[in-house]
């Protein structure tokens, strides 16, 4: 399916602030991007590179006033996410370098602290695969998914002593069972287009069977329509923009997608 996303962002600077942005998506195995439009405003000079996990990011300094970033996007984005149930599990020795750092306790992810509680949620599961979908299924039934209701970023830790939380939360709790279990898994932020109130997204992926695997713990089925922007270990590798030196006022923040007939470019 082809797909139309826009993010807007407007904020009141008081004085000359440095900006790292997160905003692009990528063309990857499940999209690929046919157009894409960013407007800074006012326009000032911006800087572009890749960041360890492979992300676009973008470096700029927001001048003193108002100041927005419009960016938008058509994307061919996959009609559904992959299962594969029953795919196996990667002994460590054998999985690729890359996956590596998402084995280990993050910031928000202390999977050291889940090794008793993943086993025996996964007790009877085949390894691999399956043990991701059992800890879905144990996130969804005791965890609330309440979108808008955590402004705070919390661990999984925090999250699994809660009845409700938002889907960066619940993701975190997710990547830290399954990384308990020695599966590499790391956390996505992008679009979703069936999200309802419509905002920003996170879910993580599991790598098994060879390759990453999408997991949801909001919702009840893998529908398609998702559009990655970022990946990283946690919450804290993966802001959509992150500013330093004195705060600033996020004014206004909108997001759209819609489904779009194919392009003609």
């Amino acid at each position: 399916m082809w797909l139309h996303a826009s993010c807007f962002l407007e904020f009141n600077i008081p004085v000359p602030t440095p900006f790292l942005l997160m905003l692009r998506p990528r063309s990857g195995y499940q999209q690929w991007v046919g157009r894409e439009q960013y407007v800074l405003s006012p326009s000032v000079p911006a800087v572009e590179f890749t960041d360890p996990f492979g992300n676009l990011c973008q470096r700029l300094v927001a001048p003193a006033g108002s100041f927005s970033i419009q960016t938008s996007f058509d994307i061919e984005a996959a009609d559904a996410s992959d299962t594969a149930p029953g795919a196996h599990f990667v002994p460590v020795q054998q999985l690729p370098d890359e996956t590596l750092p998402f084995l280990l306790p993050s910031r928000y992810c202390e999977s050291d602290r889940f090794t008793k509680l993943s086993s025996s949620l996964v007790e009877g599961k085949a390894p691999g695969y399956d043990q991701c979908t059992a800890i879905v299924e144990y996130i969804r039934n005791t965890i609330k998914y309440a979108p808008g209701e955590g402004q705070e970023i919390i661990s999984a830790c925090e999250v699994n002593e809660r009845s409700q939380a938002v889907c960066r939360d619940m993701a975190h709790l997710g990547i830290a069972c399954c990384r308990a279990l020695s599966i590499p898994a790391r956390m996505v932020v992008g679009y979703l287009e069936t999200l309802e109130p419509m905002d920003l997204h996170a879910w993580f992926e599991a790598y098994v069977g060879g390759r990453w695997y999408t997991f949801d713990p909001t919702q009840d089925n893998l529908q398609g329509g998702r559009v990655a922007i970022a990946y990283g270990r946690d919450a804290a590798d993966v802001a959509i923009y992150s500013q330093f030196g004195d705060p600033v006022d996020l004014l206004r923040m909108n997001v759209n997608v819609e489904r779009m007939s194919a392009p003609v470019y």
